[in-house]
């Protein structure tokens, strides 16, 4: 079961805000909801999704699991409780949302438990999230490529992480693009700005087009649903090898999600 290319993010928006942009978000045709526990809105996700009236058979739902519920009397449990708050029997995808702060929990001691929730029935695939070269090397060497689905990582023209994605792509390992707007950031580009004049899109658009043609499944965000269809579109731009090359170019290791506990990078 492949991951879609194309999701919805729901980092930072709570309560109301987060059910409007699932909600507008399934009208507009996402099918693809990606949270985590950490979000704190697991519960209203569940909701917007059981009020939309899309039918589960049509979603893929991800979820991450926090760095404190690593150990064996938790990351199952905690699993148990985000499929509750979600109100479905499984997700689709379940992530390890960063690697243990300061490797005080191994690898080889929290993945085989994600991959015992999915012999269980509680996700149908696993991945990692967040996860260095070596923490990916670890992971491989604990559950074999083939079962890590993905690594979602911050990726956008402005942070390539290209050595992570040549060892992944030579892994055979999918990356999932999180903060592919780099909260915005691209919309205030000049190049963007030019080559989303010359395709009548818009920079957002031009941003998503570079990732997707790369290969990346896409996870935008946002709370108003102009955007969030404007956003899917980007499925149906094209851009030359020139135009993706100068994006290329903008590449300058601007990382924007620096948690005080985040591995060092490579």
């Amino acid at each position: 079961m492949s991951i879609p290319a194309f999701g919805l993010g729901t980092f930072r928006l709570k309560d109301q805000q987060v059910i409007d942009s699932v909600k507008n978000g399934l009208a507009v045709g996402y099918r693809h909801i990606d949270t985590a526990q950490i979000y704190g809105n697991e519960a209203e996700v569940g909701q917007a999704i059981a009020e939309s009236g899309v039918p589960r058979s049509e979603l893929f739902i991800t979820t991450k699991i926090w760095t404190s519920n690593f150990t064996p009397d938790t990351l199952l449990p905690s699993l148990k409780e985000s499929l509750a708050k979600l109100r479905t029997d499984a997700v689709d995808l379940t992530l390890i949302h960063w690697p243990s702060p300061h490797d005080e929990i191994a690898v080889a001691d929290y993945l085989p438990l994600l991959l015992e929730a999915k012999r269980q029935g509680l996700t149908r695939q696993i991945g990692v999230s967040n996860f260095t070269i070596r923490h990916l090397q670890q992971a491989i060497d604990v559950v074999g490529a083939d079962q890590i689905a993905t690594n979602q990582v911050e990726i956008h023209p402005f942070l390539q992480n290209r050595k992570l994605a040549q060892f992944a792509h030579g892994a055979g390992i999918h990356l999932t693009a999180y903060m592919p707007l780099a909260y915005g950031k691209v919309m205030e580009d000049t190049l963007l700005q030019r080559i989303a004049a010359n395709h009548g899109a818009t920079p957002a658009q031009v941003a998503l087009a570079w990732l997707l043609q790369q290969g990346y499944a896409v996870i935008p965000s946002s709370t108003k649903r102009a955007n969030l269809e404007s956003n899917l579109a980007a499925q149906r731009l094209q851009l030359s090898a020139e135009e993706m090359a100068e994006i290329a170019a903008l590449d300058r290791g601007e990382r924007l999600a620096k948690p005080d506990f985040a591995p060092e990078w490579d």
